[in-house]
């Protein structure tokens, strides 16, 4: 998929898009978990909240493990760099998980169509385009898949191309947006777990045996519910970029820096 997706931006055929990103599935939760919510191009931000969180994990045993909820690009000013941190090591003993947002796949949908036109531009991709150098919007298609392959490293659409969509561990589900009540989590649908809304008149009331951790519907402050807790507290518009640290029986301990 990959070197078609790069082959097409190269000149030759269109690839066929995976309707469906992996979800992932795991039968035990490492010790301590922390999660991030949408960055949007934030780097500034996540590299501190970073430093919060490696700091806070040299005091923890056990395994530990940090998630991306998506939405790391578009709106703020650094989405390259946040694109670049993303795509190499963490800098402490802990495994990072990042799922897709989104953004990201709007963002995904203009490299496969890329016109001058395109949505993507009004949803916040001028800014992430301006990151990577591209100041100027070719409006000749070619011109502008060339001026796509001169700025983008390939890790950076490798990265965005397999991102999944969802991971399941005893007690949590992480998804960007949230999940269709009724179905199954092995059948949940993309376009919900990367779209889908809080309902204004939703009840708090624990449906599932699992908490849903999620971003993309900001809000003002970290909401911690009976079954989901929402971490969008919309960093590129509020300056708070906000995390949670989830540790067995624990409650969980919210995280924010600015």
């Amino acid at each position: 998929m990959i070197g078609e997706f790069l082959n097409f931006l190269r000149g030759k055929s269109a690839p066929a898009v995976a309707s469906q990103r992996r979800k992932l599935f795991f039968d035990e939760a490492p010790d301590h978990i922390y999660a991030i919510g949408d960055v949007h191009g934030c780097d500034d931000m996540l590299g501190r909240l970073e430093d919060l969180i490696f700091e806070d994990s040299r005091n923890r045993q056990g395994a530990k493990w940090l998630i991306m909820l998506g939405d790391y690009v578009d709106r703020g000013p650094k989405s390259a760099s946040v694109m670049d941190r993303l795509t190499s090591r963490p800098r402490a003993d802990i495994k990072r998980i990042c799922l897709a947002g989104n953004h990201e796949d709007v963002m995904l949908d203009f490299f496969h169509n890329p016109s001058a036109d395109h949505r993507w531009l009004d949803f916040g991709g001028l800014e992430t385009l301006y990151s990577y150098g591209l100041h100027k919007i070719p409006s000749n298609r070619h011109a502008l898949k060339n001026a796509l392959l001169a700025r983008f490293p390939d890790e950076h659409l490798t990265f965005l191309e397999t991102l999944p969509s969802l991971v399941s561990v005893p007690g949590y589900c992480f998804v960007h947006a949230g999940i269709r009540d009724g179905v199954r989590l092995a059948e949940q649908d993309d376009a919900d777990l990367l779209w889908l809304r809080p309902g204004a008149d939703e009840k708090r009331v624990a449906t599932n045996d699992f908490v849903i951790v999620h971003g993309h519907t900001p809000v003002s402050n970290v909401e911690i519910g009976a079954d989901r807790i929402n971490l969008d507290t919309g960093a590129f518009m509020s300056g708070v970029l906000s995390a949670v640290r989830l540790s067995g029986r624990n409650a969980p301990e919210i995280i924010q820096c600015s």
